[in-house]
C-alpha cells in the first residue's frame, strides 16, 4: 500500500485550502448538538425530552434544506448562496442563546433551514480541485477530517459548557461557524472542475435525468450506514451502562473513532474503488459481533474492527455520486445525499433505542447490522438489475 495518492493531493494548493476549510467549518456543526442539550437542561431546566424536540427540530430543517440548497448552488453558486446562509445564521444564533424555550425552537430551526450546505460545498470543491484518479483519495481525506471534528468538537465543547455559561459558549460556538461561512465566502472555491466533461458552466440538468435507481440506491446505502452508526452510538452507552462502566466511554469511542480514521487511510490509499454495497455489507457484519461483547475491553476490540468499515463506507457513497451524477447536478445531488445521511442518523438511534428497550444492548447492535446487510444486499442486487437493463437497451438501440 502506497501513500503517495495522498502527497499528491495535499501539493495541490487548492485542495489543502478546501479541506482546512472544510474541518474549520464542520467542529462547530459537530459541537452544536451536544451544547445545545446542555443549554436547554442546564440553563434553560428543561428536560432532556424538550432538548431533543430542539434538536430533532434543527436536524429536520438541514436534512430540507440539503436538496433544495443543492440545487440553488448549482443554479447561482457558491456566494449568492452562502450569503443569505451567513446572515440568516448570524442573527439567529446572536439571538437564540438568550430567549425562551419556544424561542428558541423556532430560531434553531429556521437557522438549520439556512445552514450553510457545507458537505455540499466542500465535496464539490475537492472534486473540483484534484485530478479524477485522486478523487476517492482526497474524498477520504475528507471524511477523515469529519472523524477528527466529531472527536475534537464535542469534547472542547462540552468543557466549555461547563466552565462558562452554556449560552455564551451556544451563541459563541455558532458564530465561529458563521466566521468560517465568512471565510468560504471569501475563498469561493471553484465547485466544478475548470473544464467538466459534458457540461457547460451554468447548463441546468433535469432532475430526471440523473435521479434515478442508480443514484437513489446509493444514497440508500449512505441512509442505512447512518442508521448503523446511529444505532450503535446509543447501544454502546447502553452496554457501558449494564457493564456499570459509563465514566469508562471512551475506552469504546476513542477505538471506534480511530478504526474510522485507520479504515479512511488505508480506503484512500487503494489502487481500486471498493462497491459502496460491500463495504456497507462489512459494516453490518462487522457490527453484529459487538452484541457478544461482555465487557469494557472486548467492545473496544469490536468497536475498533467496525471502526475499519465506517469512514470508507461513507466515502464510497460520495465518490459513486459524484460518478453518477453530471457536474452541472452535484450541488443537489450532493444535497439530497446529505440528506439522507441525516434522515439515517435521526432513525438508527430510535429503532436501536427500540430493540435495547426489548432485548438488551445486544438488540440494538443486531437491528441496525441486519438492517444494514439487507440494505446492502438489496441494493447490489437492484444496481446490477438496472445496469443489465440499461446494457441491454444500450445494445437493442
Amino acid at each position: 500500500m502506497s501513500f503517495s495518492p495522498y502527497q499528491r493531493v495535499l501539493n495541490i494548493s487548492d485542495a489543502r485550502r478546501v479541506l482546512l476549510l472544510g474541518l474549520l467549518l464542520r467542529i462547530p456543526i459537530a459541537s452544536a448538538a451536544v451544547v445545545l442539550t446542555l443549554h436547554v437542561v442546564q440553563s434553560l431546566h428543561r428536560s432532556y425530552s424538550e432538548a431533543g424536540l430542539v434538536a430533532a427540530g434543527a436536524t429536520l430543517a438541514i436534512a430540507i434544506s440539503g436538496p433544495w440548497r443543492g440545487r440553488l448552488l448549482d443554479r447561482l453558486g457558491l456566494r449568492r448562496v452562502v450569503l443569505p446562509s451567513l446572515v440568516v445564521n448570524a442573527v439567529c444564533w446572536a439571538v437564540a442563546p438568550f430567549v425562551g424555550y419556544w424561542m428558541l425552537l423556532v430560531l434553531a430551526t429556521v437557522a438549520g433551514l439556512f445552514i450553510v450546505p457545507t458537505f455540499s460545498v466542500i465535496r464539490q470543491g475537492i472534486i473540483a480541485a484534484v485530478p479524477d484518479a485522486d478523487r476517492r483519495t482526497a474524498l477520504s481525506v475528507d471524511g477523515m477530517s469529519i472523524e477528527v471534528a466529531f472527536m475534537v468538537g464535542p469534547v472542547v465543547a462540552v468543557w466549555l459548557a461547563t466552565a462558562f455559561d452554556t449560552g455564551f459558549v451556544l451563541c459563541g460556538l455558532q458564530l465561529a461557524g458563521v466566521l468560517a461561512g465568512v471565510a468560504l465566502y471569501v475563498m469561493n472555491p471553484p465547485l466544478r472542475p475548470a473544464d467538466p466533461e459534458t457540461d457547460a458552466a451554468g447548463q441546468v440538468v433535469p432532475r430526471r435525468a440523473w435521479f434515478r435507481a442508480g443514484f437513489l440506491s446509493i444514497c440508500g446505502a449512505a441512509a442505512a450506514s447512518t442508521i448503523v452508526l446511529g444505532g450503535s452510538d446509543v447501544a454502546i452507552v447502553a452496554a457501558m451502562r449494564e457493564f456499570d462502566q459509563v465514566s469508562q466511554m471512551s475506552i469504546v469511542l476513542v477505538p471506534f473513532a480511530g478504526g474510522s480514521l485507520l479504515g479512511g487511510l488505508i480506503y484512500g490509499a487503494t489502487s481500486r474503488a471498493v462497491q459502496p454495497f460491500s463495504l456497507l455489507l462489512g459494516l453490518a457484519l462487522a457490527t453484529a459481533p459487538m452484541a457478544l461483547a461482555g465487557g469494557t475491553w472486548s467492545l473496544a476490540v469490536l468497536a475498533l474492527v467496525a471502526g475499519l468499515f465506517c469512514a470508507p463506507t461513507i466515502t464510497a457513497t460520495v465518490d459513486a455520486v459524484s460518478h453518477v451524477v453530471p457536474s452541472a447536478a452535484r450541488g443537489e445531488a450532493m444535497g439530497w445525499h446529505g440528506s439522507f445521511m441525516t434522515a439515517g442518523s435521526a432513525l438508527g438511534a430510535p429503532m436501536a433505542g427500540a430493540a435495547i428497550d426489548s432485548f438488551g444492548f445486544g438488540g440494538g447492535f443486531l437491528l441496525v447490522a441486519a438492517i444494514g446487510a439487507l440494505v446492502a444486499v438489496t441494493g447490489s442486487a437492484a444496481l446490477h438489475v438496472h445496469r443489465r437493463y440499461v446494457a441491454q437497451h444500450a445494445l437493442a438501440a
